[in-house]
């Protein structure tokens, strides 16, 4: 890299008084007569020691600054896109194919979650294993993927589900759902119909007021994201699921 060169004129940079070195052995300082003060016509704060002008800290410095500093500038700048980058690079894997933060909108999962709830979604647990009954769920809604959903699974595939004025029941065992209160259930009537392979059964916990696999039908495999793993905000409400 060919670095610019000095110019006495430049601002800030040094002339060429100040290539001046002193000699080897220089002689000693030469101490001033006595002064009249009354007759010397010189003003009584006027130097009296006339001498070599050596280099100074100030004038020294002066001289580091400019292309060697631009260097390590552009160093430093360099290292932090490469920390930047890497971290953007490791979140996009973390996001793809760890977890994943959501956001509740929404009652329809009340009172286990409630709206503006915010989640960690674990996307990786079901690469290694498949979807339990009792899970809380993200998943792509069947009619419309562009949007997501949070439910809990009721049934798995090859399970009998059917619902009597409300009452959950799978392969004719009444579903163990003390998470829903009373003033939650609802009255209807499904089924019975067995789950295909490959696919789920899905409900919210707010059964009067949920959109869910008793309207849309099945939920197959694919479309789920991950399982809800841990509610952190708010705060005094957090918990692992």
């Amino acid at each position: 890299m060919v670095q610019p060169g000095f110019h006495a004129d430049d601002d800030g940079r040094r002339g060429e008084d100040d290539l001046y070195q002193p000699p080897a052995d220089p002689p000693p300082p030469r101490f001033p007569d006595v002064v009249d003060l009354y007759s010397d016509p010189r003003p009584i704060d006027a130097p009296v020691f006339s001498g070599p002008v050596w280099p100074t800290a100030s004038t020294v410095g002066r001289r580091s600054t400019g292309p060697g500093k631009f260097v390590i500038f552009r160093e430093e700048l360099f290292a932090w896109i490469r920390t930047l980058a890497s971290a953007a690079v490791y979140a996009t894997l973390i996001v793809t194919f760890g977890f994943q933060v959501a956001r509740v909108e929404g009652q329809s999962m009340a009172p286990t979650l409630t709206d503006q709830d915010r989640l960690i979604v674990n996307k990786f647990v079901y690469r290694m294993s498949a979807p339990r009954r009792g899970d809380i769920v993200m998943l792509y809604y069947p009619i419309n993927p562009d949007k997501s959903f949070v439910k809990r699974v009721i049934a798995e595939e090859g399970d009998t589900v059917r619902i009597s004025d409300g009452r959950v029941y799978v392969n004719d065992i009444p579903l163990d759902d003390s998470y829903v209160p009373s003033e939650y259930r609802s009255h209807d009537d499904w089924g019975p119909q067995v789950i295909s392979d490959g696919y789920y059964f899905v409900m919210g916990d707010h059964r009067n007021n949920s959109s869910d696999s008793r309207h849309w039908g099945l939920v197959p495999k694919k479309y789920i994201i991950g399982k809800v793993q841990v509610r952190w905000w708010p705060v005094p409400a957090a918990r692992v699921f």
